[in-house]
């Protein structure tokens, strides 16, 4: 039997945070809280039938407060970098908050990932069950042009699929481009690293970078280079060959890959696999880009659910988006447009899909 269970979580300026777990079917959990619309957790049986919690987060509330790296957020206005802060629209230059200097990451300082939202719907049907949450993110938020009514479906199937639906509407044109930015460990989020990982990119190409981790302009094929990921291979096979940024550069991907045969409907965009749990994760998409990061930003300094010190490559993230400074790459060829003008639809669905082998 699916079911759905409300609780209160905790307090965020006055106003009271709640917590929503999700129950398929199949038995499957997943976690969700309106603060942040973030994935809290997402129980998934291994090959042994026991439930493991496949993401990296926090046990309280209070937590989400203090400093970490968006784990299971839903992150916008506008996902990913913006060179040094800055774009023009319609002849207007804007400025925004510099969060990751020398540029804006993620919607900035108080992006979506730190907001409350409001539940509009929770319910549950056939094996599957769901909760959907909005937000107003108003004018000059984070400096923002325009109004921009949100929306975010998390639906958990009888199938072991989480889907995530991103919806907006905006009443002057300013960039939208929402992401989820969930951290992936099949062994469990507390039980080492991603190395071992079996990941497969269903991409020929990637926009590299410059030392601000900016995308040049440039789309480059994978082929011969340590990004091609279009076969099946180990995380761990081609990392440390990887050219650094700077000498600030921890080092692994973190990289924006083009989306085979994207065109707007839902397409296969990654499949990862653990040898450890037996657990496979397909990831399909709407989207024309999925950034694919390997979690070397995380340090050691964080200690996350059961008191997990998380280290480096801990997880990984799967962020399906639109390119990363799209809004300063305008016309040039082969780069999606973010921005959203009054009267269009924003729609962006993204599904990880769970199987286990015997």
């Amino acid at each position: 039997m699916s079911a759905i269970e409300e609780q209160e979580w905790g307090t965020f300026h006055t106003r009271p945070v709640h917590q929503y777990t999700l129950t398929n079917s199949s038995g499957a959990t997943a976690r969700i809280t309106n603060y942040g619309a973030i994935l809290q957790s997402l129980e998934i049986p291994d090959r042994q039938g026991k439930l493991i919690d496949v993401t990296l987060g926090f046990d309280t509330f209070d937590e989400y407060l203090g400093t970490n790296p968006f784990f299971g957020a839903t992150v916008g206005r506008c996902a990913n970098r913006i060179a040094e802060g800055m774009f023009t629209l319609d002849g207007r230059m804007y400025n925004l908050d510099v969060n990751s200097p020398p540029n804006h990451i993620h919607g900035g300082r108080r992006g979506f990932d730190k907001r409350l939202w409001d539940i509009t719907r929770a319910g549950q049907g056939l094996g599957d069950v769901f909760v959907k949450m909005m937000y107003i993110s108003k004018e000059n938020e984070e400096g923002y042009p325009g109004t921009v009514e949100v929306a975010v479906t998390y639906t958990l199937t009888f199938d072991n699929t989480l889907r995530i639906e991103m919806q907006a509407g905006a009443d002057a044109p300013t960039p939208v481009n929402m992401s989820n930015h969930s951290y992936w460990n099949l062994n469990g989020g507390n039980n080492g690293s991603i190395l071992d990982h079996e990941v497969t990119l269903i991409s020929d190409a990637y926009t590299p970078t410059d030392d601000t981790r900016i995308p040049t302009g440039e789309i480059r094929p994978v082929a011969n280079t340590p990004f091609d990921f279009t076969n099946s291979k180990r995380i761990r096979t081609d990392i440390d060959t990887l050219t650094l940024l700077d000498e600030d550069d921890p080092g692994g991907y973190d990289h924006n890959y083009l989306i085979r045969d994207a065109d707007g409907t839902i397409k296969p965009a990654a499949r990862v696999r653990s040898p450890q749990s037996g657990l496979t994760m397909n990831v399909k998409t709407n989207q024309p880009g999925i950034q694919f990061y390997t979690g070397n930003f995380i340090d050691g300094s964080i200690k996350g659910k059961g008191g997990t010190v998380y280290g480096k490559h801990q997880a990984l993230c799967l962020e399906t988006q639109k390119f990363p400074d799209a809004i300063n790459k305008q016309g040039i060829e082969g780069w999606p447009s973010v921005i959203l003008r009054p009267g269009e639809p924003y729609y962006h669905e993204v599904q990880y899909a769970f199987s286990c082998e015997p």
